[in-house]
């Protein structure tokens, strides 16, 4: 085991009830294993992590009597983002729905939907394989990074998992802002985001068989 001291600010330091507090680890935990063992609840999206006072990722190593401190979003934060993984049909009139502001000047919605063909071949169906638990975090934190950079009022996002038949969104993506730019942008970076970095697989089916697509497709 080795010891940790935790450093925590603003409304988490509020939620702990204390600004700091040293904790015993595994010997070769990371510093996004810490926050599990603090007891308090689901980590809030847009938390930023240092280790010994330097930004640091997830995935930091840890020595004995190292600092790890959670730094929420600066100047308040952006807004709490919706995310959904769905095995029914998405309906985006419920993602615009959680969007809508009254100082919002645009609202932008982004729709995946499943083509009839593919690499040359024709396409039957899809079907999704989702690491649910990683994915709802990955969307989460994407989302918030996004309203954070672009400002938005809110944002929604969700994906589909299991089958998926032809003409179906599999993904969309609702944003609203005070500006056209912010809200299109902040769309588009969405979901190129997501493409890269969420934990979902494709397999498309064929009339002559079926293709694993990866992460990015």
């Amino acid at each position: 085991m080795i010891t940790v001291r935790v450093r925590l600010f603003a409304a988490l330091r509020e939620r702990a009830g204390h600004a700091e507090i040293t904790i015993t680890v595994p010997a070769g935990s990371r510093a996004g294993d810490v926050w599990p063992l603090l007891g308090l609840g689901e980590e809030p999206a847009g938390v930023q992590l240092a280790v010994n006072r330097a930004y640091a990722s997830r995935g930091e190593p840890l020595a004995d009597h190292d600092e790890v401190a959670f730094i929420p979003p600066v100047s308040g934060g952006g807004p709490e983002p919706f995310v959904l993984l769905t095995n029914d049909p998405i309906d985006v009139g419920v993602l615009v729905a959680h969007v809508a502001h009254p100082a919002a000047g645009a609202i932008t919605t982004f729709q995946g939907t499943v083509r009839d063909n593919a690499r040359d071949r024709d396409v039957l169906r899809l079907e999704y394989e989702v690491f649910a638990e990683m994915a709802l975090a990955e969307l989460r934190v994407i989302a918030a990074g996004v309203a954070l950079r672009h400002n938005l009022l809110a944002i929604a996002v969700a994906h589909r998992a299991g089958r998926c038949e032809i003409g179906e969104a599999t993904v969309a993506i609702a944003c609203s802002a005070a500006h056209r730019e912010a809200a299109l942008t902040a769309c588009q970076e969405t979901i190129d985001t997501l493409k890269q970095r969420v934990p979902i697989w494709k397999k498309e089916f064929y009339a002559d068989g079926a293709q694993w697509i990866g992460v990015g497709s």
